[in-house]
């Protein structure tokens, strides 16, 4: 059995649907043709016994004595007198002895139950039927019943120790039952080769999408190219038009990744061919000045060395925004964010920002906000924020931060963003024209808006009123922590 179930499993889909629909199909019709035959034997059988109980009489008292008398036991036409009759008529004793009628075909073998009638006849009993045979092995149909004598006015009455038997060949009844079971089984053979057919060709018609399907991945495995896709109908909402609009939807967000990745390492190999390049050459002086015994002035050897500092610093930088990027969405990382206060956050960030321009006034109006999300990212987003104000801003110009509501607002008064811009500030690698002289990577303002939405919140960039550029972040929270769960 198992066996047999492995090779089934290794079977091709369509075969196996093919062999299911032939199964199914078989089962029907099996079940159908057994009940319809032994619906026709019942009919048939009923009708025999309805001739057979038809058939019974009464014996005059002489007729009786007669037959008790001389008590035959092979048919009077046995010696070819005549036509065999096709019925079978005897009285049955006590002790199993047969005496036969002149119009009987043969002898009908006795059983148990005919001695028992004979024993106790009764008729006001339903006549017994059953099957037999007679005395040359032919089956028939056999009714068992009291004898029943009757003389003239006389009320009728019993013979005891004696049983009538009746008796019909049930030669063309079983032929008939016979042909109807070829019959049944020549059908029942055609229509289970045909469904299983026509389970084929319906399993490779609606097995063709999967075909499709099939040859796309592979398609794919084979070529990488991501641009395939399945053709799928509008209208059409079964189960393989839905597995075959997932698989280009998949297929669309892995280009669309590997494009945004290809894209990535592009600008992260330009933004880091620039301070690789300062680097080695700033090195390459500083060895030639080793190796030809010609020291570099003290205080271009200074420069050198704060250029080199500069450079690591920028690529440093780079590097940890490359990383923040590199990390997966929300999902694989959901397990570190935690219900944090984002007043301490922006306190801290500010703490950071006052280092970095000590020139400008940093001004602070922060209200309590309880918000769920990950401590060091939102942080980091903050900083970038601040950072962003304090490089545009103007030497002693003031920065203007506002925390309420759930609503961070960092105000600076510097040049501003003109209008075309605004679109990309949060595009990776992203740098204005006017800022690319400016220390930075552009991906400050990308980590700040990914760090935001997988937060929940939203994050806008554009011009303040009366000068400068306001950045808005909001986050869903509330001004009071939620209670401890016990």
């Amino acid at each position: 059995m198992t066996r047999a179930l492995r090779r089934f499993r290794s079977l091709p889909i369509r075969s196996r649907l093919a062999l299911l629909v032939a199964a199914a199909v078989a089962f029907a019709v099996a079940a159908v043709s057994v009940t319809c035959w032994f619906i026709v034997q019942g009919k048939l059988y009923d009708e025999l016994d309805n001739g057979l109980e038809s058939s019974v009489g009464t014996l005059r008292p002489d007729q009786f004595q007669a037959l008790t008398r001389t008590c035959p036991q092979t048919p009077s036409d046995s010696l070819g007198m005549g036509p065999r009759p096709k019925t079978y008529v005897q009285v049955v004793r006590v002790d199993g002895r047969v005496c036969l009628f002149d119009s009987s075909a043969a002898q009908v073998k006795v059983t148990g139950g005919d001695r028992a009638v004979a024993k106790d006849p009764d008729p006001a009993e339903p006549p017994r039927l059953r099957n037999g045979t007679d005395s040359d092995g032919n089956a028939v149909r056999v009714l068992t019943t009291a004898v029943v004598i009757k003389d003239g006015p006389v009320p009728q009455g019993v013979a005891t120790d004696y049983a009538l038997v009746i008796a019909v060949p049930l030669k063309g009844t079983q032929a008939t039952l016979n042909d109807l079971a070829l019959i049944l089984l020549l059908v029942s053979g055609v229509g289970v080769l045909g469904a299983g057919a026509a389970g084929l060709a319906v399993a490779r018609a609606g097995l063709r999408p999967v075909d499709k399907l099939t040859e796309a991945v592979e398609h794919v495995a084979r070529t990488e190219d991501l641009g395939i896709r399945i053709p799928v109908e509008d209208d059409s909402e079964d189960e393989i038009a839905r597995l075959s609009r997932s698989f280009n939807s998949m297929t669309s967000a892995l280009a669309g990744s590997r494009d945004l990745q290809q894209q990535l390492i592009a600008d992260a190999g330009h933004e880091l061919r620039t301070p690789l390049t300062s680097l080695r050459t700033n090195i390459e002086l500083l060895t030639r000045s080793e190796e030809t015994g010609r020291p570099i002035p003290a205080a271009d050897r200074k420069e050198l060395l704060a250029s080199v500092k500069a450079q690591m610093t920028e690529l440093a930088a780079l590097i940890g925004d490359l990383q923040e990027l590199s990390r997966p969405e929300q999902g694989q990382h959901a397990g570190r964010t935690q219900i944090v206060a984002w007043q301490d956050i922006v306190e801290s960030a500010l703490r950071r920002a006052r280092l970095r321009g000590p020139e400008l006034t940093i001004t602070a109006d922060v209200q309590p906000w309880y918000v769920r999300a990950e401590p060091s990212a939102l942080e980091r987003a903050v900083v970038n924020v601040l950072d962003n104000a304090v490089k545009f801003s103007p030497e002693g110009g003031t920065v203007e931060v506002r925390l309420a509501d759930g609503a961070l607002t960092v105000r600076d008064h510097g040049p501003g963003i003109p209008a075309d811009e605004l679109p990309h500030v949060f595009d990776r690698f992203w740098r204005s024209p006017s800022a690319r002289a400016l220390p930075g990577s552009g991906l400050g303002l990308s980590i700040v808006a990914r760090t935001v939405q997988q937060a929940g919140g939203t994050v806008s960039l554009g011009p303040a009123e009366g000068g400068g550029t306001a950045a808005t972040i909001r986050l869903p929270g509330a001004p009071t922590p939620p209670p401890e769960v016990p």
